[in-house]
């Protein structure tokens, strides 16, 4: 993959690593990146009949604020978002052994869509890279050929993004994650390092990245991508979401406006903290004592 590995070590850029908790399959995986919030093991059972998403979530949240969502790939994000999305092309999973086209029919729509300007969100979710690791695993030489594609596809959409801000001189964000890593068999479910650790990178213009400057990947939990998304979206934060803001996303921002967004992110975890705990009491320490002089200083 060059074109991503380019953007990571040298363009402006932010990648981690980030902690996916079990259970590692699809449909917990997309609540916690979308709520910020710690499904559990009884969403494996809905796994392959997925209910719509109630919880408080980004998806939810940008569709009250009038955000127009476009998405093809994975029909488990379609269950979870039955109302969302403006236009959406959903394919099925269920053909584990078929790696071409399901990813031909999210890719098919890709020239068009990037040349509109009527969404403000597009979500894409590839299923080569699963189907294959069940198929053969991690070590098949169907992985190299499918990391070319998707890698040639990271490069289509950046490239168009770029080519869009020229015109109108708003930065794009670009995400590109993993809902669940691969044991080294091609499974996944279970807790092993392989399967937890997923890549999450975030790409964008307003990411300041000097000549030199050589970041190594921080990790993170896969539950703080929701609150970055909602500050980065002017959204709320999902109530239920147990994640932070990932800082590096904003540390370019001014400084009045980094402490506001952390100060949002520390206001909805103490309230979801206040009403899950019940022993919870808010801290009420007395203000220290001033020194004298510091008074005359203020004065």
């Amino acid at each position: 993959m060059p074109y991503t590995p380019y953007l990571v070590e040298k363009g402006a850029s932010h990648s981690f690593v980030a902690e996916a908790k079990p259970p590692t399959v699809t449909m917990p995986r997309i609540k916690a990146l979308m709520t910020g919030s710690l499904p559990g093991f009884i969403d494996v059972v809905r796994n392959l009949n997925s209910p719509a998403l109630l919880e408080d979530n980004v998806i939810t949240q940008a569709k009250a604020a009038g955000k127009r969502m476009i998405f093809y790939g994975d029909e488990t994000w379609v269950k979870l978002f039955p109302q969302h999305f403006v236009e959406y092309d959903g394919t099925t999973s269920f053909f584990v052994s078929d790696y071409t086209e399901v990813d031909d029919n999210v890719t098919r729509h890709l020239d068009k869509v990037l040349k509109r300007g009527d969404w403000d969100v597009l979500i894409l979710h590839y299923l080569g890279l699963d189907h294959i690791g069940h198929i053969s695993g991690p070590s098949s030489p169907l992985i190299g050929h499918k990391l070319s594609e998707m890698d040639n596809i990271l490069m289509k959409i950046h490239t168009s993004l770029l080519s869009e801000e020229r015109e109108n001189l708003s930065p794009n964000l670009l995400v590109l994650c993993g809902d669940h890593g691969m044991s080294e068999t091609g499974s996944h479910g279970a807790s092993s390092m392989e399967e937890v650790n997923t890549p999450l990178i975030l790409i964008s213009s307003a990411f300041e990245r000097k000549p030199g400057d050589i970041r190594h990947p921080k990790h993170v939990q896969q539950t703080d991508l929701a609150a970055t998304l909602a500050i980065g979206l002017g959204l709320p934060i999902p109530e239920n979401s147990v994640g932070s803001l990932l800082f590096p996303s904003i540390e370019g921002r001014p400084v009045r406006e980094q402490l506001r967004f952390l100060h949002l992110n520390a206001v909805q975890l103490s309230k979801l903290l206040q009403e899950n705990v019940p022993s919870y009491k808010k801290g009420s320490n007395p203000a220290p004592a001033q020194h004298p002089a510091s008074t005359e200083q203020q004065g």
